[in-house]
Order: C-alpha cells, then sequence, then structure tokens
C-alpha cells in the first residue's frame, strides 16, 4: 500500500469516529514493513480518559502488538497534526517518520485549540494557568539516584 492509502485508513478511523458518535475527529495508524500494526482513534469522551488521543491510542497498540515500548522502523499516520502531549508520546516511541493530513490551524476552528498549552509550557511555574510549585527537591533525586545504581535497568 502506498503512504496515500495508510493516510486514508488514519482519515476512516477518524470520519467512523464522528459518525459513531464515539469521540473526536482523529484517527492514527502505526506501520511497519507494509503491515498495519497499531490503529487508534480519540476515546477521550469515551473513556473518560484526557490521554486518549488517536496517537497515543495507536502507539500502545503498536508497541503491544510489537512488544516494544518504542517503534523503531515504523512510521505514524495521523488524520492531525499531533497536539503537544501526542508529540511527546511520539518523541518517547521514536518512530522512523510522521505523517499527518490536517493541521493544528484546521483543529482549532473546530474547537480543538492546543495553542494555549503550547504557551503554557514557556511561562515559569507560578504564572501557568494551573500553577506548578516544586516540594521536596532533595528527596525527589533519590528515585534518580536508585535508577542511575541499578545494574537492572533497561535504558529508553
Amino acid at each position: 500500500m502506498s503512504q496515500h492509502a495508510w493516510m486514508d485508513r488514519a482519515i476512516a478511523l477518524a470520519l467512523e469516529n464522528v459518525l459513531s458518535s464515539h469521540g473526536g475527529p482523529f484517527g492514527a495508524v502505526v506501520v511497519r514493513d507494509g503491515q498495519i500494526v497499531g490503529t487508534g482513534r480519540n476515546e477521550v469522551t469515551a473513556t473518560n480518559d484526557p490521554t486518549a488521543h488517536a496517537e497515543v491510542q495507536a502507539i500502545r497498540d503498536a508497541c503491544k502488538n510489537l512488544g516494544s515500548f518504542q517503534l523503531t522502523g515504523c512510521e505514524l499516520y495521523t488524520s492531525c497534526e499531533p497536539c503537544p502531549m501526542c508529540l511527546g508520546a511520539i518523541y518517547w516511541a521514536r518512530p522512523s517518520k510522521v505523517y499527518f493530513s490536517g493541521t493544528k490551524e484546521d483543529a482549532a476552528q473546530v474547537g480543538f485549540d492546543d495553542h494555549f498549552i503550547y504557551r503554557e509550557i514557556e511561562l515559569p511555574y507560578e504564572n501557568r494557568s494551573i500553577p506548578f510549585e516544586q516540594l521536596q527537591p532533595l528527596k525527589g533525586k533519590t528515585p534518580f539516584e536508585a535508577w542511575s545504581a541499578s545494574r537492572d535497568r533497561i535504558e529508553y
């Protein structure tokens, strides 16, 4: 199948999701070696899970199916440009390439505006719309020290 066919599948998942009233207008597929290894659709409202975006769902499905926490050698096709959360998940999953169709501006026009998140990231903790405050910074280093000393850790 071609890149256009994989994108058509991601867009079809998004449209099916809307028509079934299952969730938002987003779909994604993960492809490796010419085969779909993971699919996802926006299930935020269906599962009451704010992290259940199409890309995250597709990454979870592909990783489960491949038995790996990384998507080396995979491509992600998503019906819309990823939001900041999905972008972070994509970078952690490390696919070889990402293809998207709609833009974040297209999404914003119908109420899915994530621009405020990009602005929030740049703000000092105390100026964010949800304030952040660091507590017990020295104790917070303890898990990292244990990780660094562990002989059984799996790097990622």
